[in-house]
């Protein structure tokens, strides 16, 4: 049974929240930051605790956006995405080595953990649906 792991989406505009991993089994690799669930925790709660610990700011927990299982050498794990908003707090790098906010159609730019490539594909589309779908003209000619 994979494990599950908690991700936030952290928007800000059309930008989202990127951290590299500083060691582990994917260091290097960037990712949605967050983590794993503690006994008693919602997957909401999760993420404000993780990211509190992580990056030292307050989150506004949203909506589910994609799960994706995904297999390491290092073991078997869920990804569940959140949409999240920064809601207060400046970024302390506490277990990341980088982070950037990163325009969606920049997001394939950065070598992200495999778990993490499925959500960045998702955003980026939506990101160009909606940009397309903004000021075009549907009169036929």
């Amino acid at each position: 049974m994979p494990l599950p792991v908690m991700a936030a989406i952290i928007q800000r505009g059309n930008e989202v929240l990127l951290c590299q991993r500083k060691e582990g089994a994917l260091a290097g690799k960037w990712e949605f930051p967050g983590g794993k669930i503690e006994n008693g925790e919602t997957p909401e709660e999760c993420l404000v605790r993780e990211i509190q610990e992580e990056l030292g700011i307050t989150i506004e927990v949203q909506d589910i956006f994609q799960a994706v299982h995904c297999h390491y050498d290092h073991g078997d794990f869920l990804v569940i995405g959140y949409l999240a908003a920064h809601v207060a707090g400046e970024i302390t790098l506490r277990v990341h080595s980088a982070c950037a906010w990163v325009d969606r159609s920049e997001l394939g730019n950065y070598d992200l953990a495999a778990a993490n490539i499925p959500i960045a594909e998702r955003l980026k589309e939506n990101s160009d649906a909606a940009r397309s779908s903004m000021g075009s003209d549907s009169r036929a000619d």
